[in-house]
């Protein structure tokens, strides 16, 4: 008799575990993290090297970490702000995870870092079902995108603690219909809050630096009624009772009533492959984690990248 084995399933058990560990020890150390997730092109990492210049103008210890598939061009921007970044070079592969994360962070996060900034890879699906360890998830959509973004990818905006648009100065442009997307918003995840951005119009500068600011600090998260292990979306206008037995937990979903925090100090295997299966029928394997990874500190007029 054939067993059947759910592969997806004990992939993101594992993750899970990685990213309560990570999560505990973050907290531990007084660092915050936030995940930041979007399609590609919408605007995150502009909006991220505002948000970091103004970390710094502030004078609050805020590092950041972009992943990509192939290229240095966001940590390149990113350090212009003058903050600790690392780029991870995923070789193809489509999400971060929380092994993966620590082992990057491991004797890279400077010691007295409070906020570190999480640049997902370009993608709604894949990056959605893994825990980071994260203390708030952003996910992020510009006006171009359509109205109907959170409908089409549920499980990304139904995690969100958090939802920001950008590029709001061309929305006439493009006819976005804010009150739409707000209602789809709120069909997905009903309550999170909806945050306007637009890089170029200087609208809703240090929204997502204070709100990550208060995260860190202990202030109440929204707890989105989906959870990741069931991806159940509870509709508004669905009288069916929706299941809430996880929000106290720790996953992406969760609110987060620890203090902010994390640096791995026990050593990594990362050389070995994984395997997995996604909802879009993609499998992915895994380079070796140490690969493509530069660090960035931006130096007054110039960037100058180093291998880690």
């Amino acid at each position: 008799m054939c067993r059947v084995v759910d592969l997806q399933q004990a992939v993101l058990a594992k993750n899970d575990a990685c990213a309560h560990t990570l999560r505990e020890d973050l907290a531990a150390r007084g660092t915050a993290v936030v995940n930041l997730l979007s399609s590609p092109g919408s605007g995150k990492t502009a909006l991220l090297e505002g948000e970091l210049a103004l970390a710094r103008s502030r004078g609050v210890p805020v590092a950041a970490l972009t992943a990509d598939l192939a290229t240095e061009n966001d940590a390149v921007r990113l350090a212009r702000s003058g903050v600790p970044v690392k780029q991870i070079l995923t070789d193809g592969l489509c999400h971060l995870e929380a092994e993966m994360l620590g082992g990057h962070l491991h004797g890279w996060l400077p010691a007295d870092t409070r906020l570190l900034f999480i640049e997902n890879v370009g993608n709604l699906v894949c990056p959605a079902s893994y825990d980071l360890g994260e203390t708030l998830r952003v996910v992020l959509a510009s006006v171009t995108e359509g109205e109907d973004k959170p409908l089409k990818y549920p499980t990304a905006f139904g995690l969100a603690h958090l939802v920001v648009v950008t590029k709001t100065d061309i929305a006439d442009a493009v006819s976005f219909d804010e009150a739409e997307f707000r209602a789809n918003v709120q069909r997905v995840n009903p309550g999170v809050e909806v945050v306007l951005t637009s890089v170029r119009a200087e609208e809703g500068t240090g929204v997502l630096l204070d709100r990550a600011l208060a995260a860190r600090d202990g202030a109440p998260v929204h707890i989105p009624v989906m959870t990741r292990k069931s991806h159940h979306v509870h509709d508004a206008e669905d009288p069916r009772p929706h299941d809430e037995s996880h929000s106290h937990g720790h996953g992406p979903g969760h609110a987060h009533e620890h203090g902010p925090a994390h640096r791995h100090d026990h050593p990594h295997d990362h050389s070995h492959d994984h395997s997995h299966g996604h909802e879009h029928g993609h499998d992915h394997a895994h380079a070796p984690h140490g690969a493509g990874d530069h660090s960035h500190r931006a130096g007054p007029g110039s960037v100058a990248p180093s291998r880690s």
